[in-house]
């Protein structure tokens, strides 16, 4: 693992897209246990605390991918990215939003979002395809802007600004996408989440293709564990959930696998694909499953068969 052409090496340099999400800000951490760290964020003073000690490692940058998009005239990568793109060898997109309406959708992730999607209703004849096109209009956190729009936007930007040897790009997706017909997931996908994912992981595989690099895209089950406050650990994050009864970890490749994932399980098995050069070129999913957390001799094996 890790010898092969194309594969990242200690000291290559990692572009984190969301590194102040939950798990962008673990998987920012455990990169840069190996690799320099480029961590775009939205505001950087609400993660540096985190990054305390990492310093030398970890280089954030402040851009909004929403405000960027809407004011693109498709001239290239906007200033804001240039400079954490221009010499990624690799980007990892953590960015995400909710499934239905919260305070996640809205511009500032912090204000009421039901009287924006109720206006939306009723002006839409309550047609909620319609209502959740008119809010990604407005330019709202939708699943179309944040899973489809938006990387496919990052990706555009990565390819016009680097300025180095594109090696990977990873995408944490989500359980469901290639199964969005079949139960339960028609429901998770009521507003569109599923085929918004679905629509990203398509353009970053076309730009791997395209462009000449490989591509890994992650699918977890429902998130859970944190929050993470305290950027200590010894070796892997599996213990940062250490009181979790379900620490045992199963990938499968493709979507088949049913079940939750930990936070901290999924930011270090993100690492570890770029540390081993796994998973080049295809999607799976990962979950954990009743028992301790396994060896990370035991997560390399699992990785390597896939």
């Amino acid at each position: 693992p890790g010898g092969g052409d194309g594969a990242l090496r200690p000291g290559d340099t990692i572009a984190v897209v969301g590194a102040s999400g939950n798990v962008g800000k673990l998987v920012a951490l455990r990169l840069s246990d190996t690799y320099n760290v480029n961590g775009i964020v939205r505001d950087a003073s609400s993660v540096e605390p985190f990054f305390a000690g990492r310093e030398g490692r970890i280089q954030l940058y402040e851009a909004n991918l929403l405000d960027e998009m809407s004011g693109s005239t498709g001239g290239g990568c906007p200033a804001s990215l240039a400079e954490p793109l221009r010499n990624a060898n690799a980007i990892v997109i953590c960015t995400g939003t909710t499934a239905f309406p919260t305070k996640a959708w809205t511009k500032s992730g912090e204000d009421g979002v039901a009287s924006a999607v109720l206006d939306a209703l009723v002006g839409n004849s309550f047609s909620v395809k319609e209502a959740i096109a008119s809010l990604d209009a407005e330019g709202l956190n939708t699943p179309n802007n944040v899973d489809a729009r938006s990387n496919e936007f990052v990706v555009d930007a990565w390819n016009d600004a680097c300025r180095v040897k594109q090696k990977r790009i990873v995408m944490l997706s989500s359980i469901g996408v290639q199964r969005r017909e079949s139960m339960p997931f028609p429901i998770l996908n009521a507003c569109g989440v599923l085929d918004a994912k679905a629509a990203g992981e398509e353009s970053i595989r076309k730009s791997a293709r395209d462009n000449g690099y490989s591509y890994t895209i992650v699918r977890p089950g429902q998130l859970f564990g944190g929050p993470y406050d305290n950027n200590y650990y010894l070796g892997t994050l599996f213990q940062l959930d250490k009181d979790a009864e379900t620490r045992d970890v199963r990938v499968g490749r493709g979507d088949e696998l049913l079940g939750d994932t930990l936070r901290s399980t999924l930011a270090e098995v993100t690492a570890q694909v770029c540390e081993g050069d796994y998973g080049r070129d295809l999607d799976f999913a990962v979950v954990n499953e009743k028992g301790e957390s396994p060896s990370i001799e035991a997560v390399r094996e699992r990785l390597g068969a896939l």
